[in-house]
Order: structure tokens, then C-alpha cells, then sequence
């Protein structure tokens, strides 16, 4: 039992274990997000494998009506959603109180597994909302868990960039699904997409089992840099000997740069007050001081953060959006099949590599602009979409256009959303060190992030499905384009400190040139 506790937390068995096998590369950063990456594509390309082959393989599976089909596929996108809203917060409180990310990735691939088996052989809705919820509920885990890894594995000054890759995966699995599972099902069969999903699912099996935390990996890292600087002492040791030896080599002068430098760690900073430094034991100020309440709680307090969780629901309704009624208006306009059904989604999924980017951008320049131009851009495309309305290459060729054009629109909003979860975790740091824990609160705070965006993933197909069918196509577009208005403004306001302060990211450079750290006004400021 203590080598399988071992295999699945980490943690040595006794000081004289051997470390892991290529250890090195096990927990490097390449190797975290490659697996974390491979992770989000394999559970997202899972909720989207539905998009295309549902609408066709329901009637003859389930034995639904075709009047019903929208309606139907509009809810068991929404299962999904819903099971991520629930299960989320859940999720990241146990992860920040767990003794190792990976153990809850593993239970995470049982869900999936789970899920995707049900999926495979049901044959009634029932059944077929049960597998969507497990999948939401493995969804949950891989993207609290998998986040506040890559948070724990590169830092805050990274993250941008590193989401932006994750982003990737997301935008590559949720786009890229209907694709292949169009052509697939098209081509091969119903279960021929499912067995697709289990080569996905093995692949994230063995990347899984075969990642080491950065925490973990020091419980063995440590010990060789340890020994290393025994080893350096040892031999510096015997160098002053040898110069002790010749008195006639005088020392050399310290560098002025070297005095200023020890006086500057040396020293302790004075207070701005002129008080002592002293730090009275049992007040808010005193580090082992923390709060009753959980984490998430302090979260929610932030304007900030509540601006970023509305900024991803905005852009989670607008990216799901599609996957309950292009399928079928492709088919009902342009007469295409499920391969075209997947294939539209190329316009909308080719935009998404270039989320590293606009990741970097947003940690050196801060998240409002990226975010505040997409969802200000992204509201004439949607409205200049009722314009497709009947068969020709000119309507098909303006529908893949605005796609695109929107695509790019909603890769400006994400990297910088998910970043700033992080930003705002630091920021109440840095105000209370201490404030949540040895562990930090970076799965608490993804699992809200997550529970925004499954609420995205609830709202999206239900309003596009329900608006579709109801008032028509020309509605259901121009009506979520107004959407990205309630997105735009509380980013603008918000999103990287008040706008009327300085932009929390250039902000901290600036004063980290001074050798101050700053915070941000809007999270020093009264939470109301």
C-alpha cells in the first residue's frame, strides 16, 4: 500500500528511495504542459465529437422525432455544462487541500473513461445524458486540476503565454471534433468515432501516469543540489587553502555594485509611517493570521475577478454557441452532409493558434485591451450573419468568412481571460501573504473560472438552439452579438485594475523597476 500511495501522490516511501525514472523530464515544464495540453484537447474534443454525429445518429439510436432532434441536442450540450457549473468549485477546493494535482487527474480518467463507454453503447436519451454528465464531471477535474498546475509549474510572469497554449488545445478540441467526427461517422460508422475517442483517451492515459509535480520531483532534486553544493563547498574549501598558502597575492577589492547589493537584502525596508517594522502578533497583518472562511470567499470579494468570471461566461455562450445550429442550418440551407457539417467549423478553429500570442501580449501589456477589442469587434460579425439566408457560393463563402472573422474576435478574449485569474490570485497575495495557505488558492480560483465558462457552456446552445427555432436565424446571430456589449464594458471598467488606475500588469513592472512591488488600487479598494 505505500508504494501505491507512492505511485499515486508522489511521496516517498522512505529518504532512501530512488527517484523516478527520467525524473528530469517527467517534471519539466515542456513535459506539464504537453501532458495538461493533451489532457484539455482529449475531454473537449469528447464534448464536441457530439456536435456532428448526434443530430444524425439520434433518430435511428434513440429513436427521437425529428422535431425534437434540436431540441434534444441543445440539452445534452447543456448536461455538459451543467455537471462542469456544479462540480467545479467542488473540485478546486479539494485540489488546494490534496497533497499531490496528479492524484485527482487520475480519477479524472476514470470519469472519462466512464463517460465515453456509456456514450458508445447507449441507445436511449437517458442514458445518453448520463455519459455527457460524467463527461462534465471529468471535464471539471482535468481543467481546475490541470490549470493550477501549470500555475504551480511556471509562475505567474508566464502565464499568459502558457494558457494561451492550453487555449490551443481547447480551441483545437472543440473545433477540430466536429470536423473529424463528421467526416468519421460519415465515412466509417457511428462507432468508428468512439473508437477514435479511446486512442485519444489511451494516449492521455499513459501521459498522465507518467507526470511528476515540480513538487514532487524536488523531494529528489533537492537532495542532488544539495549534495552538489556540499561538493562545491568542499572544493572551495581546498582553493582558500592553496591561496592562504601565498600571502603575496593580495585579495581583490568588493565591486561597489556587490555593497549595494548585500546592504539592500540586508537591510529591511522602512516603513512609509517612519514605525518600528514590527509585525504585532494576532492582527489582519500578521502572515499566520488567515481568515475563517475558505479562499473562494476572499475570490469573490475581488470586482476583478468577478469581471473576468463574466468575461468567460460571454465568451464561453458565444464559442458554444455554434454547436447546436450550424449542424443543422448547414444541412437545411446549403443541403450538406455531416462531413460539411464538420468542416465549417475550420473557419472558427484556424483563428485559435494564435492564442500563445495574444497570451504573451497580455502578460507584458495587460489583459483589458486584448479582451475589451475582442468582444467590441466580435458584434458586427454576429450581426452580419442573419445576412446568410439561401443556397449559393456567395453565401457559403460570407458564412465561412464571418466564422473566421469571429474566431479571431473570441482568441482575443480567452488567453487574457484565463490569465487573469491568475494576476488577481497574486494580487491578494501579495496584499496578505499567507492569506490562502501553503498551497495557495489557484485551483480554488480556476475552479471558478471553470464554473463560469461550464455556465457559458449551459448558456450558449440553449439560447442559440431555442432562439433558432423560435424567432429564427437572423435573430438568434444579432441578439448574441448584443451579448459581447455586457462582455465589453465591465472588461473595459475592470479587467487589470480599475481603468482609472494604472494597468495592473505595466503597473507592477514600472514598480518592480523601483524595486517596490505594487498592488493594484482595485484590489486595495473596498470590494463593494
Amino acid at each position: 500500500m505505500g508504494r501505491i500511495n507512492n505511485f499515486l501522490s508522489g511521496t516517498r516511501v522512505d529518504p532512501n528511495s530512488p527517484p523516478p525514472y527520467l525524473l528530469r523530464i517527467r517534471s519539466s515544464k515542456i513535459f506539464i504542459l504537453s501532458t495538461i495540453c493533451i489532457a484539455v484537447f482529449t475531454d473537449i474534443f469528447l464534448y464536441g465529437i457530439i456536435v456532428p454525429v448526434i443530430p444524425f445518429a439520434i433518430e435511428s439510436r434513440a429513436g427521437v422525432k425529428p422535431s425534437s432532434v434540436q431540441s434534444y441536442v441543445s440539452v445534452l450540450l447543456a448536461v455538459y455544462g451543467a455537471a462542469l457549473l456544479v462540480l467545479s468549485p467542488v473540485v478546486g477546493w479539494y485540489s488546494d487541500r490534496s497533497q499531490s494535482r496528479r492524484f485527482p487527474l487520475l480519477i479524472g480518467l476514470l470519469a472519462l473513461a466512464g463517460a465515453t463507454v456509456m456514450l458508445c453503447l447507449a441507445r436511449t436519451v437517458a442514458l445518453l445524458i448520463v455519459g455527457r454528465l460524467l463527461q462534465g464531471a471529468s471535464a471539471a477535474i482535468v481543467w481546475v486540476v490541470g490549470m493550477a498546475l501549470l500555475v504551480d509549474t511556471v509562475g505567474e510572469k508566464e502565464i499568459g503565454e502558457t494558457l494561451g497554449w492550453v487555449s490551443i488545445s481547447m480551441s483545437v478540441g472543440i473545433l477540430l471534433a466536429p470536423l473529424l467526427g463528421g467526416v468519421v461517422y460519415n465515412k466509417a460508422g457511428y462507432y468508428a468515432v468512439y473508437f477514435m475517442a479511446f486512442g485519444l483517451i489511451g494516449l492521455d492515459i499513459l501521459l498522465r501516469l507518467s507526470l511528476v509535480e515540480k513538487k514532487i520531483a524536488r523531494q529528489w532534486l533537492d537532495d542532488e543540489a544539495e549534495t552538489a553544493t556540499i561538493s562545491d563547498l568542499e572544493q572551495g574549501s581546498q582553493t582558500e587553502e592553496t591561496v592562504d598558502e601565498k600571502p603575496d597575492i593580495a585579495d581583490p577589492a568588493p565591486d561597489a555594485s556587490d555593497l549595494v547589493g548585500e546592504k539592500t537584502v540586508a537591510a529591511d525596508p522602512i516603513p512609509s509611517d517612519g514605525g518600528t517594522h514590527e509585525t504585532i502578533p494576532g492582527t489582519a497583518a500578521d502572515p499566520r493570521i488567515r481568515s475563517k472562511w475558505p479562499p473562494v470567499f476572499t475570490l469573490l470579494k475581488s470586482r476583478r475577478l468577478l469581471t473576468a468570471l463574466w468575461g468567460c461566461i460571454v465568451q464561453g455562450s458565444q464559442m458554444t454557441a455554434f454547436d447546436s445550429v450550424i449542424p443543422l442550418y448547414v444541412q437545411r440551407t446549403f443541403h450538406w452532409n455531416s462531413i460539411g457539417a464538420g468542416l465549417i467549423f475550420l473557419a472558427v478553429f484556424i483563428p485559435g493558434f494564435l492564442a500563445p500570442l495574444v497570451g504573451w501580449a497580455a502578460d507584458k501589456y495587460g489583459p483589458r485591451w486584448p479582451t475589451v477589442i475582442g468582444f467590441t469587434m466580435t458584434i458586427p460579425f454576429w450581426v452580419l450573419l442573419r445576412l446568410v439566408t439561401h443556397d449559393s457560393l456567395g453565401q457559403k463563402v460570407l458564412l465561412c468568412a464571418l466564422l473566421a472573422l469571429i474566431g479571431i474576435c473570441l482568441t482575443l478574449t480567452n488567453p487574457p481571460l484565463m490569465a487573469e485569474i491568475t494576476y488577481v490570485v497574486e494580487a491578494k497575495e501579495r496584499q496578505e501573504p499567507g492569506r490562502f495557505g501553503k498551497n495557495g488558492a489557484y485551483a480554488q480560483a480556476y475552479g471558478l473560472f471553470i464554473t463560469a465558462f461550464a455556465a457559458g457552456t449551459l448558456i450558449g446552445p440553449v439560447w442559440s438552439g431555442y432562439v433558432e427555432q423560435a424567432a429564427g436565424w437572423g435573430t438568434m446571430s444579432w441578439s448574441l452579438g448584443l451579448f459581447s456589449i455586457a462582455g465589453a464594458v465591465p472588461c473595459f471598467i475592470w479587467t487589470g485594475g480599475l481603468v482609472t488606475e494604472n494597468n495592473a500588469k505595466s503597473g507592477e513592472e514600472r514598480a518592480a523597476g523601483k524595486g517596490k512591488v505594487a498592488v493594484p488600487a482595485a484590489e486595495t479598494s473596498s470590494p463593494v
